[in-house]
């Protein structure tokens, strides 16, 4: 029983692995996709960093971030890499979360739902 126990743990692990290393580079490929539109799309640009301004809104609200990516504006498709980035750990949590509930450890089930109850909270709290 325990031999198999650890080949479980072993595949979880690695799963978990392969989330975070699939996110990371599907967020580094967007944002440098992004950040080659954008530079293509705006190539005189320039910002004034002495001055801080923030998103316009276009790029406050995920459905509009995906509206302006399926159109390849370079900020949107940016943004979309950002939000990938932010959601990996997020995903990574909810797996753990439905591993735990499979393999019946539920001491880790509540230490994780509480994980996920914070993460969730930080996000879409105002």
């Amino acid at each position: 029983m325990r031999e198999g126990n650890n080949l479980n743990d072993e595949k979880m692990r690695n799963a978990m692995g392969w989330l975070l290393r699939i996110g990371v580079i599907i967020s580094a490929i967007l944002v440098l996709i992004g950040g080659i539109l954008f530079f293509i799309q705006h190539p005189h640009e320039t910002r004034n960093y002495s001055v801080f301004a923030g998103e316009p809104d276009r790029f406050r609200s995920v459905s509009l971030i995906l509206d302006n990516a399926i159109h390849f504006k370079g900020r949107a498709v940016i943004q979309l890499g950002l939000l990938v980035l932010i959601a990996t750990p997020v995903i990574r949590v909810f797996f753990s979360l439905l591993g735990f509930l499979i393999a019946k450890d539920w001491i880790y089930v509540v230490i994780t739902l509480i994980v996920m109850i914070i993460l969730l909270n930080s996000l879409f709290a105002f």
